[in-house]
């Protein structure tokens, strides 16, 4: 990501930051689901899988792609 700051980035990177942020929220999900955790662990993993699917979000709705269920996104923030 050596975008310069001000400059826009290309599709190729911002692709590779929703595979990445794709795969993260994955990783999150297999650790919430795995093992019994204490209340902080749990909240962090959830508040980290419910940030990430509005980063994935965006970043399909920058993309102009439709979401996991093949609808398109409207509006990011909705």
């Amino acid at each position: 990501m050596g975008t310069a700051i001000g400059e826009p980035r290309d599709v190729e990177e911002l692709r590779d930051m929703l595979h990445e942020a794709e795969e993260r929220k994955e990783l999150w999900e297999r650790h919430f689901k795995s093992a019994k955790m204490n209340r902080k662990s749990n909240a962090e993993a959830i508040r980290n899988i419910t940030a990430l699917r509005g980063v994935i979000k965006t970043l399909r709705w920058t993309l102009n792609l439709a979401d996991k269920n093949g609808i398109p996104i409207s509006h990011p923030l909705d």
